[in-house]
């Protein structure tokens, strides 16, 4: 990775309110493909807040500051079009949608990633070729290889009675079938026992490269022992306090977070 490369995602001076209370205070951040950044802090921090923000859910309200993607605004793209353009987010609590297959499921959210950002006169998206479905099968089967998943899991509804391993690596398969330039994942680690911990995060390194870049959102150190992060960020208050390398996570698991508050609130306007 060269340190002079743009960086693809830039967020500077970003101020977000929720029903009239801010959250967000100022936060600036970049994010390069090959990357991995770790954004760490206790519950109520603002960094849900933030992951919702990056992909715009409409109860966030961005009252200052940018968000740019590859050179461009995000601020007035729906969250649809986010998602055609390659930014990702693993969700905390996955919804179960009963009758409808995983790999049903996939094959649509695939074709809605290939299909043009643009709209046409009438407002509606271009409409493209799907995916033929033995060209599908054939590549959902190379991912969940790649991924260590039996092929039976394709056949089950999303999420319907899944344990909360199953539900986080049909995340991150769905991740490598759309292959993001930006994953963002919030709290991925929720609910996990140490074996589907490792399964997952086995996922996440298999899937790491040069032409992404990935945002891991925790409270515990415990998935950055197996993603490594280049980068950790620490957020309080709805700001990143302080930023450093894998040594932070580390400090910060034996000291907790009330060492950062004192110059975090000293600082405050």
């Amino acid at each position: 990775m060269s340190s002079s490369q743009q960086p693809d995602l830039i967020v500077e001076g970003l101020r977000v309110a929720v029903e009239g209370k801010e959250i967000l205070k100022g936060l600036s951040l970049e994010v390069r493909k090959g990357e991995i950044h770790a954004i760490m802090g206790p519950n109520g921090s603002g960094k849900s807040t933030f992951a919702n923000t990056l992909m715009g859910h409409p109860r966030y309200e961005v009252t200052a500051g940018d968000i740019r993607f590859e050179g461009e605004s995000v601020l007035e793209w729906e969250t649809d079009d986010r998602a055609r353009r390659g930014l990702f987010m693993a969700f905390q609590y996955p919804v179960a949608i009963p009758g409808v297959s995983v790999a049903n499921f996939l094959r649509a959210a695939l074709n809605a990633r290939l299909a043009p950002s643009a709209t046409t006169g009438d407002g509606k998206v271009p409409q493209r070729r799907g995916m033929p479905p033995k060209e599908f099968r054939a590549l959902l089967r190379e991912k969940m290889a790649l991924l260590k998943m039996d092929d039976s899991f394709a056949t089950r509804y999303l999420n319907d009675g899944f344990s909360g391993g199953e539900k986080k690596r049909a995340e991150i398969l769905q991740m490598a079938l759309l292959k993001p330039r930006i994953a963002i994942m919030d709290e991925t680690d929720s609910g996990l026992d140490i074996d589907a911990l490792k399964v997952v995060s086995d996922g996440v390194n298999a899937l790491a490269g040069p032409d992404l870049g990935v945002l891991v959102i925790t409270h515990y150190n415990r998935i950055l022992n197996y993603i490594k992060p280049d980068f950790v960020h620490v957020m309080l208050d709805g700001r990143i306090v302080r930023s450093g390398g894998p040594e932070l996570a580390v400090e910060l698991e034996s000291r907790g977070y009330d060492w950062l508050r004192e110059p975090a609130e000293v600082g405050t306007p």
